[in-house]
C-alpha cells in the first residue's frame, strides 16, 4: 500500500486518509486474496443462536458490503458500523440502505489507542459501542495498530463484550522471517491476477494495484504495521479470550479471533448459520454472481 518507496519512506503519510478509501475502493475487489470467502467464514463464526436478537459491532466498516451482509445474513441483528472516514460512512448508510432501522453508523479513529493513557480516566469514546456487544468484527483495519495497540484493542474488546461474546478479525499479519515474507508476496501477485481476470474492470485495478505498490509483503509503508499471528493470537488469549484461533490463511490475510467466557449457554454453541448461507449473503451484498 506505499505511495512512495527507498528513501522516500520515511517521509510518506502514517495515516489513513480519504484518498487511501477511494483507492481501496477502487482495488478490493482485485486486491483482497479469497474476499468473499474469507469474510463468508468470518461470518459463519459469529455465535449467533437462530431466533435471537443481538449486536454486531464493526470496526472499520468501509462501504458496508460485511455490514450489509451481516443484516441481510442475520435477521435479529442490529448493526453498528463504525469508520473513520467520513466518505466510507456515507457509502455504508447507502449500501445498508434497505436496512436502516438495524444500523447505526458512526465515527471512530482506531489510532486513539495507541495515544491512550490506562491511568487516565478519559476513554476512546467510540468504545462505548463495544459496551455489552455480542460481536465484534473487522476487516483489514487492525494491522494499522502497533503491537501494544492491538493488545489495548483485545483488552478493551473483552472487557465489554457480553458473555460468550466473539471478536474476529480478518487482517494482514506479519511473516515470521524473509522466506515467508516472499511466499507470501508472490502468493498475492497470483491471487490478484487470478482474481482480475473474473472481473470487469479487473485488468485496470490489477494495473492500480501494481502501480501503487499495494502488495506490502513487496512494499512496506509506515501506515501498515501487521504483527504475527502466534503473537496476537497470544494477546487475544492473555485479554481473556478462549478458543483463540486462525481458522484460515491465505497470502499474509489471516481469519482469526476468539471468544469470551461465559454462561450464556447460547454464545458457548456453533452458529446457527451455515457456511453456504454465509458465502450466499456476502456474494449478495458484493454483488458477485
Amino acid at each position: 500500500m506505499a505511495e512512495t518507496l527507498g528513501s522516500d519512506l520515511a517521509a510518506a503519510p502514517t495515516s489513513w486518509s480519504e484518498d487511501d478509501s477511494r483507492l481501496y475502493r477502487s482495488l478490493a475487489r482485485v486486491a483482497v486474496p479469497r474476499r468473499e470467502a474469507m469474510l463468508a467464514a468470518l461470518l459463519a463464526q459469529i455465535p449467533y443462536p437462530e431466533g435471537e436478537a443481538f449486536r454486531l459491532v464493526e470496526l472499520g466498516s468501509g462501504e458496508g458490503l460485511l455490514a450489509r451482509a451481516a443484516l441481510e445474513l442475520f435477521p435479529g441483528v442490529e448493526v453498528r458500523a463504525l469508520d473513520g472516514s467520513a466518505a466510507m460512512r456515507h457509502a455504508t448508510e447507502a449500501t445498508c440502505e434497505a436496512h436502516r432501522s438495524r444500523l447505526t453508523v458512526a465515527p471512530f479513529d482506531l489510532l486513539d489507542l495507541e495515544a491512550r493513557d490506562p491511568a487516565a480516566a478519559a476513554e476512546p469514546a467510540w468504545l462505548e459501542h463495544l459496551e455489552g456487544a455480542d460481536a465484534v468484527v473487522s476487516s483489514l483495519c487492525v494491522h494499522h495498530l502497533s503491537s501494544p495497540g492491538k493488545r489495548a484493542l483485545f483488552a478493551a474488546a473483552a472487557e465489554r463484550l457480553a458473555p460468550g461474546g466473539a471478536l474476529m478479525i480478518f487482517d494482514l499479519v506479519e511473516p515470521a522471517g524473509d522466506v515467508v515474507r516472499a511466499l507470501w508476496a508472490a502468493q498475492w501477485d497470483v491471487a490478484a491476477s487470478a482474481r482480475a481476470a473474473q472481473v470487469e474492470g479487473g485488468a485496470r485495478a490489477l494495473e492500480a494495484f501494481h502501480r501503487e505498490g499495494w502488495n506490502l509483503y513487496r512494499h512496506p509503508d509506515p501506515v501498515d504495521k501487521p504483527s504475527p499471528l502466534v503473537d496476537q493470537l497470544r494477546w487475544l488469549r492473555e485479554a481473556g479470550f478462549e478458543e483463540a484461533e486462525c481458522t484460515a490463511l491465505v497470502a499474509g490475510h489471516a481469519l482469526y479471533g476468539g471468544r469470551k467466557p461465559g454462561s450464556a449457554a447460547s454464545r458457548n454453541a456453533p452458529s446457527s448459520v451455515s457456511l453456504s448461507a454465509a458465502r450466499a449473503a456476502v456474494e449478495r451484498a458484493f454483488g458477485e454472481p
